[in-house]
């Protein structure tokens, strides 16, 4: 018995010492050296991010870590931590700065805070098309977006994609901008997001990707927007069955990081993550283009799940209900990012 006891001890010992080193890596020096710069010396970048690993972005993290390790011989490692595994969605852009982290890519909205101009990309409807989504962040206004991060301590590198937003419910299909009337919606943090909500008649709930699923077990709201990804990996449908594909908004990621450790680097170390980054951004847009796609017809083909697409002209109805956030949002920051967009997509 005493036996039994020393070796249960010794098991819990070791679990959370290796828990607490996950938690608490960011913490020591352990990471990088600046003294170890222009050495044969492996550089390893902690990157933090709050999906699972079968995610788009999950899957673009992955990507991106082993095209790092291969363009640079093995110099570079990408230690890549999932689920929110180090920090959550709340924490992790104050981690990045600290320098605890070294890279994240949190969703555009988290950096609306920063930058008001990036609001613009939660505008509904402000993309039609995944081609729209491609020409935009990979063009002079993706460039124009991450430029305006200079000064915060955060250095912007590349855009990633989740897909575009559907609607869910718990109650009903969602087909007209009347059906959302007195609904509780849960919410990424974004001024624009809550106004959207707000012009249906609904209840913006902020609420993090964390907790949706335990708020969902609760029912602490009705509905929420999600890409279907997100919807299918995360078994949100579960709860709220009733999806309306309107593919109003857009769910993208922001790569970033933090902007000493990418100064350090040496200039043909930042040469080859910007050559990863940009081949990983290519293939994320088209991969997570497919996953969206492929996991709805699974979830078309779920008895327990009723789906219904708008049609044209419900669009239409949608985005005339939606105009005053665009006069909002030209009357506060211009139209130039705007039509920066629109010539990106002509």
């Amino acid at each position: 018995m005493k036996r039994w006891f020393i070796i249960t001890g010794f098991i819990g010992i070791s679990v959370f010492l290796y828990f607490a080193t996950y938690k608490n890596a960011s913490q020591t020096n352990i990471v990088f050296d600046d003294e170890q710069i222009g050495l044969d010396d492996q550089i390893v970048i902690y990157f933090s991010h709050v999906v699972a690993e079968n995610t788009p972005k999950g899957l673009a993290a992955q990507k991106f870590a082993e095209l790092v390790e291969e363009k640079t011989n093995g110099r570079v490692k990408v230690e890549v931590f999932p689920n929110g595994l180090l920090y959550s969605d709340e924490e992790e852009m104050d981690a990045l700065r600290r320098g605890d982290v070294q890279m994240i890519a949190p969703s555009i909205s988290k950096v609306t805070k920063l930058v008001g101009e990036w609001n613009v990309l939660d505008l509904p409807f402000i993309f039609e098309n995944y081609d729209d989504v491609e020409k935009v962040f990979t063009g002079n206004t993706g460039k124009e977006l991450l430029s305006m991060l200079e000064g915060t301590g955060i250095k912007g590198l590349a855009f990633w994609s989740n897909g575009f937003k559907q609607m869910m419910s718990n109650r009903q299909l969602l087909i007209e901008p009347k059906d959302f009337k007195g609904m509780r919606f849960r919410i990424m943090p974004s001024n624009v997001i809550e106004k959207q909500f707000r012009l249906l008649g609904a209840k913006p709930i902020v609420v993090s990707f964390n907790h949706v699923y335990q708020s969902l077990e609760k029912r602490e709201f009705d509905g929420q927007e999600n890409t279907i990804s997100n919807i299918y990996s995360k078994g949100f449908y579960q709860f709220q069955p009733y999806i309306t594909v309107s593919n109003h908004g857009y769910l993208g990621y922001v790569v970033l990081m933090n902007e000493k450790f990418w100064r350090s680097l040496p200039e043909d170390i930042q040469k080859q993550i910007a050559a990863a980054l940009k081949e990983t951004m290519l293939w994320n847009l088209k991969q997570s283009k497919q996953q969206n796609e492929q996991q709805l017809m699974e979830m078309k083909n779920n008895r327990n799940i009723q789906i219904y697409e708008l049609t044209d002209k419900e669009r239409k109805e949608w985005k005339e209900k939606f105009a005053p956030l665009y006069k909002e949002y030209e009357k506060k920051f211009g139209s130039k990012l705007l039509q920066r967009i629109q010539d990106d997509r002509s």
